[in-house]
């Protein structure tokens, strides 16, 4: 997802993307342990993509 559409969320919908991509983050390691990951290289886009949805957050929690 792109950072533009990103900062059209609410922080309620963006709180709720995080949980969902901690989500789909656990099970990738879960297929990373168990050799069934086809391309380890999502996890790394995965942790970016946490740590852009909790910036964003952030951002909107300092601008109140």
């Amino acid at each position: 997802m792109k950072t533009v559409e990103l900062r059209k969320m609410t922080t309620a919908e963006l709180e709720a993307k995080a949980a969902e991509l901690k989500k789909d983050l656990f099970f990738l390691r879960m297929q990373h342990a168990t050799n069934q990951l086809d391309n380890p290289v999502q996890i790394a886009t995965v942790k970016k993509e946490i740590a852009r949805v909790k910036t964003i957050i952030r951002e909107k929690q300092a601008e109140n």
